[in-house]
C-alpha cells in the first residue's frame, strides 16, 4: 500500500512538472473565454490591473474548505473592492465532473454567495492548459503590466479541513499585499493542490 500510495504522489509529482506551466516573470499567456453571462472576456481587457486565476470545481472537497467558512469569499471581495480583478475558471470538460452550464454556474455561485468578476467557462480546457492547471484551487496571478507573478496553491496547508485555515499562510494573499505595496513577490511559485481538473480530450 505504502508503495502504490508514494508512486501516485510521484505521479502527481511528475505531472506537475511536465505540465506546459508557463514561465515566472514573463508575459502571462493570453487567452479569451465566454463567462457564464455570455460575456467574452479576455485578459488584454484588463491591462494595467492586477488579475487573479483561481480554478474552481464545486465538488471538491479543497475548494469547500474555503468556500463554506466564507473566507475565499471575502479574500475575493477584500481584494476587488482594491480593484483586483479576480476570475474563476471551470475548465472541466462537457459531461466531465463539475462541468456546468451557464444556468447551473449562475444558480451556483448565487446559492454560496460567490461573486467574482467573472466564472469562465473553459470547457475545451484551452486557459487551463495554458497555465499548466491540474487542480481545482490551481491560482495564478497577473501583475499590472501584464507579467505572470504568481504560479501555485492557494496557501501552504494541502488538507481539507476547516480547522487548518486558522494556521494558514495564503500565498495569493501574501503575494497581492506585496504587489500592491510595488514590491517583488516573495514566493513567487508553490506546488498546487486541490482535485484533478477533468479536461475534454484534445480535438484531432
Amino acid at each position: 500500500m505504502f508503495k502504490l500510495v508514494l508512486a501516485s504522489l510521484m505521479f502527481s509529482g511528475l505531472l506537475w512538472t511536465q505540465s506546459s506551466s508557463p514561465a515566472l516573470g514573463g508575459p502571462a499567456p493570453a487567452f479569451s473565454a465566454t463567462d457564464d453571462r455570455g460575456v467574452r472576456r479576455s485578459l488584454a481587457d484588463y491591462g494595467g490591473k492586477i488579475v487573479v486565476l483561481e480554478w474552481h470545481t464545486s465538488s471538491c472537497s479543497y475548494v469547500n474548505k474555503h468556500y463554506r467558512s466564507g473566507q475565499m469569499q471575502r479574500l475575493q471581495q477584500a481584494w476587488m473592492d482594491r480593484g483586483v480583478i479576480w476570475l474563476m475558471v471551470n475548465s472541466s470538460g462537457k459531461d466531465a465532473p463539475g462541468y456546468f452550464t451557464p444556468e447551473e454556474s449562475r444558480a451556483y455561485l448565487a446559492e454560496r454567495k460567490i461573486a467574482p468578476t467573472a466564472m469562465l467557462l473553459d470547457a475545451e480546457g484551452t486557459v487551463g492548459r495554458a497555465y499548466g492547471a491540474l487542480t481545482a484551487l490551481h491560482m495564478a496571478i497577473v501583475d499590472a503590466s501584464g507579467q505572470l507573478a504568481y504560479l501555485g496553491a492557494i496557501d501552504d496547508q494541502p488538507r481539507v479541513e476547516a480547522a487548518s485555515l486558522a494556521a494558514a499562510t495564503n500565498y495569493v494573499d501574501q503575494a497581492l499585499t506585496e504587489l500592491s505595496q510595488k514590491r517583488p513577490v516573495s514566493v513567487p511559485r508553490t506546488e498546487p493542490y486541490g482535485c484533478s481538473l477533468h479536461y475534454a480530450p484534445p480535438k484531432p
